[in-house]
């Protein structure tokens, strides 16, 4: 039981450093906007480079912010029935929803994701501007690391939600 507290202890520190780190790219996200508007608009100048680092800035931060988005329960929820559930009925809910969904999925991208990355990396992919970013095989790695971390994010919460209804058994026996 100590073990498992430790891995959701560590796996919630690792997901809310990532989180808080991946933030500032919304800093660099807007300026690198406003770079590129004004130098689009005001000095009639415009870069491949510039642009593509839009969607790589953009890419980045959603795809290693989902899992922190997850770990801290803001992602989109339907909640018509489960904000009527008593705490142990939303942690079944959690659980189960966890262990049929959340994890089939994610295995589901990676299983799908890993040849179509492997094959960009085999050929280092560039993109099609010649004047753009060299990295396209890089950006499309986020499509394997982002299910790892909403699959390490999940198995801390089934870790969590086991432990809360194992306590919660004991204390009605």
């Amino acid at each position: 039981m100590q073990a498992i507290a430790l891995f959701i202890t560590y796996q919630n520190r690792f997901q809310r450093t990532l989180g808080h780190g991946v933030a500032w790219l919304t800093l660099a996200l807007v300026l690198t906007t406003a770079a590129a508007v004004l130098l689009r608009y005001g000095f009639n100048f415009s870069a491949s480079k510039l642009d593509e680092s839009l969607i790589y800035i953009h890419a980045t931060l959603f795809m290693l912010g989902i899992a922190y988005t997850y770990q801290q329960n803001q992602h989109v929820r339907v909640d018509v029935f489960y904000q009527r559930l008593s705490p142990r009925h939303q942690t079944w809910v959690n659980l189960l929803g966890a262990v049929l969904f959340v994890l089939p999925v994610m295995g589901f991208i990676l299983w799908a994701g890993w040849s179509y990355v492997g094959a960009s990396w085999a050929i280092q992919e560039k993109s099609l501007d010649a004047s753009g970013l060299a990295y396209v095989y890089l950006l499309k790695t986020l499509i394997l690391i982002m299910p790892g971390l909403v699959i390490l994010q999940t198995l801390g919460f089934i870790a969590q939600y086991s432990l809360a209804l194992l306590d919660t058994s004991k204390d009605t026996k």
